[in-house]
């Protein structure tokens, strides 16, 4: 429910604070008077498109607030969001439009917080529903009344809906896939065998480790030079542990002898323990080497055959790299592309008869998705054309016929169901699509009875007329006031009229008028400069809305205008407390 509006340099408005109520709330005043500025400051405040025009002529900022009170669900979408609640138990919208340079800046909060507009479109879904006479056009658009018919049949139909939406997409998806194989099946057949004589080719070489060539490399380097690192160690030996030549002495038996004096030098002067310890550790390092290389030396061995092997295995990774490389890290990683793209190719394991197959079945599995949600439509057509019918009649259309038809159309997202409203306002007339047959007067009591019949599927907490009742007048004007108020006993009811039969019926009403005010300018020095704004009063007494609404009916305070608000603002009053007593 909107508690409160907030309006500072908005078009036509300077200033303005509007306090609303539960019941219905009326807006009355001349034409032109500037009542739709109310709505767009409302709309805008809710993710409305913002203009230029908005901005106050002279002024370069126009600020908009309105405060709302929360449901249960405004605040579960609060919570979700991330947005902030308030103490009180309300949330604050408010949108800010600023000019900078040429052009127009536009920020809206929510709670304190910066929200998008998509956000802000949520949240409009939540607290306010605006229905004016342009929306008879929206009205006769199938889409559209589909649309409503769903929402008037609940949660059963969002559920199946929803079940609908998934399995159109899961058949979607594999009809495509099906439709792509069989059109490109002659690409992916010499795709595959290419990729399969790749596949045989690297596996026939047994690839292992990126290492693998580096490691044969070495092995070939060592067998190739068998004989050179046999003389070489044995040299090495004898120069390190033990010499037979009768040449020079080994390393070994030099340290050895060292070794020995340090022992007798170190019982004259212990100082030179350190020195002993490096060279009794030199020695035994040398002793080991020695050893190391003589154990090396002895097994080497020439290995034909070996070598003839590590040549042949060379060769053939080194064409495998020139293939597929450069390197061997690289040839490893295209098998192993190779292996998913198969994979791939084959639809992992599936043939192009068995993806046909399963697009078969997941056809049968949407028709009989569809064929259920068309069920429950049947059912809820049903009770809407009844419910429907129902709040017509009292809105002078007793005699009005209205049928939904349901006819069969390819599956969709959202069903396989065409929608049509069909109406016939007069006896002897053939039912028709509600375009054809329904004038601006009638579509705006549809309109009206339509929105009755929603009045309690949990919607927005706020209806907003913008002239529902043009094009009507007598009994009909009075059977509209007659279901705002029915309408205001279950939501908030925001109504611009014209009609003094509905302003009677108001429970909070307030006149909206144009005043032109003579104020200095900066540039002008003490000229005076004349501005047009629009004021609007809550009109609480009795006298008031008695002056307003003689107004409205006679267009001047004549006694007999004074008399005919009179007795309308009595007979409302009468109207109210038998409804109050009824609990209608």
């Amino acid at each position: 429910m909107l508690l409160s509006l907030h309006i500072h340099n908005f078009t036509l408005i300077d200033e303005l604070e509007l306090e609303f109520g539960a019941g219905l709330n009326v807006l009355t005043g001349e034409t032109g008077a500037g009542k739709s500025i109310i709505l767009d400051a409302i709309d805008l405040v809710l993710g409305g498109k913002p203009s230029l025009r908005m901005i106050r002529t002279g002024t370069a900022k126009a600020i908009i607030e309105g405060t709302f009170a929360t449901t249960e669900r405004i605040r579960t979408w609060l919570i979700d969001r991330e947005f902030d609640l308030t103490d009180d138990d309300t949330v604050i919208c408010s949108r800010e439009l600023s000019i900078q340079g040429t052009n127009l800046r536009s920020r809206m909060r929510v709670n304190g917080a910066i929200c998008n507009r998509q956000l802000a479109q949520e949240l409009r879904e939540l607290t306010i529903e605006i229905t004016a006479q342009g929306q008879t056009v929206q009205l006769t658009n199938p889409s559209h009344q589909k649309e409503l018919l769903d929402l008037y049949g609940g949660e059963p139909i969002s559920q199946q809906r929803t079940q609908i939406a998934t399995a159109y997409t899961t058949y979607q998806q594999a009809y495509q896939t099906w439709l792509d194989r069989q059109q490109n099946e002659q690409q992916r057949l010499q795709r595959l065998d290419l990729l399969q004589y790749q596949a045989e080719e690297l596996s026939q070489v047994h690839l292992t480790t990126p290492d693998e060539l580096i490691d044969l490399e070495t092995e070939r380097q060592r067998l190739s030079h068998v004989v050179d690192l046999q003389q070489q160690s044995y040299a090495v030996y004898q120069l390190l542990y033990q010499n037979d030549t009768g040449g020079a002495i080994a390393v070994a038996d030099m340290l050895g002898k060292a070794e020995s004096t340090l022992i007798d030098m170190v019982d004259i002067d212990a100082s030179l323990q350190s020195t002993l310890d490096l060279v009794s550790l030199a020695l035994a390092q040398i002793t080991e080497a020695g050893r190391e290389i003589n154990y090396y030396g002895d097994a080497l061995e020439a290995d034909p055959d070996r070598l003839l092997e590590i040549e042949e295995r060379i060769r053939a990774l080194k064409l495998i790299c020139r293939k597929y490389g450069p390197t061997l890290t690289e040839a490893i990683e295209h098998q192993l592309s190779i292996q998913t793209e198969l994979i791939q190719l084959t639809g992992a394991g599936a043939s192009l008869e068995e993806l046909e197959h399963q697009v078969k079945d997941l056809q049968i599995q949407l028709t009989q998705a569809c064929h259920q949600l068309t069920t429950l439509r049947q059912q809820a057509a049903i009770d809407l054309e009844r419910h429907l019918i129902r709040e017509l009649k009292p809105l002078a259309m007793d005699k009005v016929q209205f049928q939904v038809e349901i006819a069969p159309q390819p599956p969709t997202a959202t069903g396989a169901d065409s929608i049509s409203f069909n109406f016939s306002p007069n006896p002897g007339e053939p039912i028709q699509p509600l375009a054809a047959t329904a004038s601006g007067g009638e579509m705006s009591r549809f309109l009206l009875a339509l929105k009755a019949c929603f009045s309690n599927n949990g919607g927005a907490g706020t209806l907003i007329f913008d002239e529902i009742d043009a094009g009507v007048s007598g009994k009909v004007a009075q059977s509209i006031a007659s279901k705002l108020h029915h309408l205001s006993q279950s939501q908030q009811v925001l109504c611009v009229t014209h009609q003094p039969l509905i302003a009677a019926m108001a429970d909070r009403h307030f006149r909206v008028a144009k005043e032109t005010i003579s104020s200095s300018h900066p540039g002008n020095g003490s000229a005076a400069v004349e501005r047009t704004i629009v004021r609007i009063e809550e009109l609480h007494s009795q006298q008031q809305r008695r002056d307003e609404i003689a107004q409205i009916a006679g267009g001047q305070s004549a006694q007999e205008a004074i008399s005919f608000a009179t007795s309308l603002l009595s007979q409302a009053k009468t109207r109210k407390k038998a409804v109050k007593q009824s609990g209608k």
